[in-house]
């Protein structure tokens, strides 16, 4: 168009050079010289109209060019980001269930160590005992005196069926421990429940009580770890592992999705136990759900 234009003006710039040439009286060779620099200049009009379109084209090329660059980089960065969030999702939902495998060998493991100093206690109490009861043997063997039952017959009833005592309470429950941490869970869960059986009123009851309820958890039976769980809560309220056994009921209710009553038990976590390690992972779960901590009023 404006070509067009600039055609048509130096045509009419030109024919009203030649009018006015054959109208007014002015020498030839002056007209032919003014309208060799017309042509020369519509020319030049000419040229430089063509470079300034050539080089609007060259700009829009490199300008297409740019944006085409540019939607293919946020396409590519768009996948790359949605890899990343999905590779994020799956770290967290499996470093979750590692973290509770790894937490309940933690506590295991704790647990037999911070029993190893009582037990040796026991242990000293018991060698003093069987110290003194052999210097009273040798004493009664000393004297004459009948050390007592025959070796063919200690330990029977009448019918002769053995009638052993029943197993130690440190026998117990270091083998419950030890089976526990190494994943032997049927045969954990009866060395505990013998432990509860011929041990209720002891100091680590409540432990065997826990550890019960891990044992139900590890093997997804979430509704006998909620019960086992309860008990701690209700028969032992002085144990030490009353926030470790709330924070699993939660997780368990969340397990039989009572999702409810499962954030109820985790903000109960953050209210009762401040600075621990069960309000910290009663928090970061809490978090995980999307909900707050602080209780609902």
């Amino acid at each position: 168009m404006r070509t067009r234009w600039i055609v048509f003006l130096a045509a009419a710039m030109l024919a009203g050079a030649v009018g006015g040439a054959l109208l007014a009286p002015v020498p030839v060779g002056a007209v032919a010289r003014e309208i060799i620099e017309l042509q020369r200049d519509v020319q030049l009009l000419l040229q430089g109209q063509r470079d300034l379109q050539r080089s609007v084209d060259e700009k829009h090329a490199v300008l297409k060019t740019l944006i085409e660059q540019s939607a293919d980089t946020t396409t590519k960065l768009n996948t790359t980001l949605g890899s990343l969030q999905k590779t994020m999702q799956d770290l967290q939902a499996n470093s979750g269930a590692r973290l509770d495998s790894m937490a309940t060998q933690v506590q295991g493991l704790s647990d037999n160590l911070s029993d190893v100093q009582a037990r040796l206690g026991k242990i000293n109490q018991q060698l003093a005992e069987v110290q003194s009861t052999l210097q009273s043997l040798d004493a009664k063997v000393s004297a004459g005196t009948p050390a007592g039952p025959a070796a063919g017959t200690r330990g029977t009833n009448p019918s002769g069926v053995p009638s052993g005592p029943a197993p130690s309470a440190d026998v117990l429950y270091s083998n419950g421990l030890r089976d526990i941490t190494g994943g032997k869970y049927d045969l954990a869960k009866q060395e505990f429940q013998d432990y509860l059986k011929y041990y209720p009123e002891t100091d680590l009851a409540s432990n065997a009580q826990f550890y019960l309820g891990e044992i139900a958890f590890a093997q997804k039976q979430y509704e006998d770890a909620l019960a086992q769980y309860d008990k701690v809560l209700q028969n032992f309220p002085k144990s030490f592992k009353l926030a470790p056994a709330r924070v699993k009921k939660g997780l368990a209710l969340l397990e039989l999705g009572q999702k409810a009553s499962g954030i109820r038990e985790l903000r109960e976590v953050v209210r009762r136990y401040p600075g621990t390690e069960e309000e910290r992972r009663a928090r970061a779960k809490l978090k995980e759900l999307g909900v707050s901590a602080a209780l609902a009023r």
